[in-house]
């Protein structure tokens, strides 16, 4: 029976970097941010029900989403907020689930889901534990500027549209604190997993 880890954060908390150990260490990972891509390339369902809500103004002239554009309505608009994520929610939840199961499937010892918005979306009931990476909010929004060039208000924007990452500490079953070093959150991600008896 494999473990199901969730891990999430904050936007600009470090996650990835966290991922990224996990993946050195060979524990799968199932991302929603990838899949969150894939649902909505062109030819998928959830590419045509978006044009067909925004219209053509959120593509690239190859005919692909544009991003950016995307995310500038979406960010000052809750209603569409919503109403985009009505479409690609579900989309992405449908994969993540297909994979996460081959990885248990396939006699895996754990599986992470990386959901960046894991408590936001109501997900905790498709993992077995939350770790959450946690950064102070100076520190985060630092690196959100400097990661994304964003300038104050922006990532103040950005960081507004997510639940704070101190509530978000407050329900994991564990945390990782990354403020420090690379060297640190390795050495506590670690501990964790032996706690969890997660073979290594």
């Amino acid at each position: 029976m494999a473990l199901v880890i969730g891990l999430t954060g904050g936007i600009a908390s470090g996650k990835s970097t966290i991922a990224g150990i996990f993946a050195e260490w060979n524990i799968p990972i199932v991302d929603a941010d990838i899949i969150s891509r894939q649902v909505v390339e062109k030819g998928e369902a959830a590419y045509e029900q978006i044009v067909d809500l925004f219209g053509e103004d959120v593509l690239l002239s190859d005919g692909n989403l544009d991003r950016g554009k995307l995310g500038s309505i979406i960010f000052k608009d809750k209603e569409k907020r919503e109403q985009l994520n009505n479409i690609v929610h579900p989309a992405v939840r449908k994969k993540m689930l297909e994979q996460r199961d081959a990885y248990a499937d396939k006699g895996e010892a754990a599986v992470v889901l990386d959901i960046p918005l894991l408590y936001e979306s109501g997900l905790t009931h498709f993992v077995d534990k939350v770790l959450v990476v946690y950064v102070d909010e100076p520190t985060q929004r630092q690196r959100l500027m400097d990661r994304n060039g964003f300038s104050e208000e922006e990532a103040i924007d950005r960081m507004n549209s997510q639940l704070p990452l101190e509530k978000k500490a407050k329900m994991a079953d564990e945390i990782i604190d990354n403020n420090g070093s690379v060297e640190s959150s390795r050495q506590q991600l670690l501990t964790i997993l032996k706690k969890w008896e997660v073979p290594l």
